[in-house]
């Protein structure tokens, strides 16, 4: 697995990406906290600089990549953030291995399957990046991914071209593996309330991916956990917002 770390400190975070990304959806966070914590962010199999693999890519799995890389390095227990499918993740290694976590940082992620509505659509999609390329389907996958404000700021253009850039350039087959893994993902809504480390959930109010309502729903099923719902960005509030997403963090940690 590719990971980057930096930075030092007492206590470390660990960042998990969402999918068609990798760590780089993290940079603002790592620049952000690296000046008082050891940061880590890896790409999943199959994605950014990770090897692709045959099997693997459900979110189980996906699991114990994170499990044994936080072993590996001995750095549990830690802070763990993840973004959409990074989160799925994150809610997988809280409920499997709670030795290995102090907080748990939920962006714009659901704990439900993916809504049989969708998958067609996604499907579609996927099928076409993966044999005629994503530059194919971008103007679809756009406005999945990023809010409107984002979109449709003159002065964000260029951050727009960038991260268009990047999801054009993902790898056919390791990207199209890893959405079969997330679309594929057994619920695990019943198993949330096992989830007892401080936990914080940030949802951008214009995420049509995962909406603020499926936020809603985890905050009231893992007790004590604190719901931010940040304005004018979309699923991707790492890159959309960063500021106010690093804030929503700082708050939370210094309250641990």
């Amino acid at each position: 697995m590719h990971y980057i770390d930096e930075g030092t400190g007492p206590e470390t975070i660990v960042f998990s990406h969402g999918l068609l990304f990798s760590s780089a959806m993290f940079a603002r966070q790592v620049a952000h906290f690296k000046s008082r914590y050891r940061c880590i962010a890896f790409d999943h199999r199959g994605q950014g600089q990770s090897p692709i693999t045959k099997d693997g890519y459900d979110l189980d799995t996906l699991a114990d990549d994170a499990i044994k890389l936080i072993e590996d390095l001995g750095v549990g227990p830690v802070h763990f953030a993840g973004l959409s499918m990074g989160g799925m993740v994150g809610m997988r290694v809280a409920i499997k291995r709670p030795d290995l976590l102090k907080s748990l940082i939920l962006l714009d992620t659901s704990a439900e399957a993916e809504p049989e509505e969708n998958k067609s659509g996604y499907a579609t999609l996927n099928f076409i990046g993966r044999w005629f390329g994503f530059k194919v389907v971008l103007k679809k996958l756009l406005p999945i991914l990023f809010g409107k404000t984002f979109l449709n700021t003159p002065s964000r253009a260029a951050e727009v071209e960038q991260w268009s850039n990047f999801l054009v350039s993902n790898d056919r087959i390791g990207t199209t593996r890893a959405v079969k893994g997330v679309m594929a993902r057994s619920s695990i809504a019943d198993s949330v309330g096992e989830i007892s480390m401080p936990t914080l959930i940030l949802v951008g109010d214009e995420d049509v991916a995962t909406p603020p309502a499926k936020s809603e729903k985890l905050h009231g099923q893992i007790a004590g956990s604190k719901l931010v719902i940040i304005p004018n960005s979309g699923h991707s509030s790492t890159i959309e917002e960063p500021e106010a997403v690093n804030a929503a963090i700082d708050s939370f940690l210094s309250k641990i």
